[in-house]
């Protein structure tokens, strides 16, 4: 019997509890200076919504997406808690569209779908920062073994032709949510385009 990816992520996310931890990317935390002071934010593919929950802290009214009930349910609870402005949204991205010119701010870690890009693109305000960070091929023996889920070199730059680039770097970098089943370090590509206004 094949699972629904629904229910694979479920599945991930069933034991996940307020004190899972839930930390945002690379390029997010280390780049949060060029985030805009208020505005909304949006985190696609978000799990248990480690980017979400900084972004909202920044003081940004954010959407959460994703797949999983369980992720979304244990964010909806830890946003609630804190009193923080977090819409968590179940969301099949290959069944959705992304609303035109919403977000001042999109970002998505460890996921890769490249039919999206021009959607994120469309989706960004005027000024609006695209911060994307995802695996670094070739493909690691800690981290997704599909090659599709891996983008080359230089890559994320060209996903992005009409956003002006802020910032790339590719390299090793430990895993925000290190656990002892997942070693710290894997290979990753980071990006931040913005939107000309």
């Amino acid at each position: 019997m094949t699972i629904t990816t629904a229910e694979k992520w479920d599945q991930k996310y069933q034991q996940a509890s307020l004190s899972t931890p839930a930390n945002p990317c690379f390029a997010l935390k280390q780049h949060s200076r060029l985030l805009p002071f208020k505005g909304r934010a949006l985190e696609v593919a978000c799990g248990l919504g480690g980017n979400a929950r900084f972004l909202a802290q920044c003081g940004l009214k954010t959407q959460a997406w994703d797949i999983s009930d369980n992720a979304l349910t244990v964010l909806n609870n830890w946003a609630s808690l804190n009193k923080l402005p977090i819409e968590p949204l179940i969301t099949d991205l290959t069944q959705m569209l992304l609303p035109y010119q919403q977000y001042d701010v999109i970002v998505v870690s460890r996921y890769l779908d490249r039919t999206l890009f021009k959607q994120l693109e469309s989706a960004l305000k005027p000024n609006g920062l695209l911060i994307y960070q995802t695996f670094l091929a070739p493909v690691q023996s800690n981290a997704p073994q599909n090659p599709d889920f891996y983008v080359q070199p230089g890559e994320l730059v060209r996903l992005c032709p009409h956003l002006q680039t802020r910032v790339y770097g590719e390299g090793w970098l430990a895993n925000e949510n290190d656990t002892a089943e997942q070693p710290a370090k894997q290979r990753y590509a980071w990006y931040i385009g913005q939107k000309t206004a």
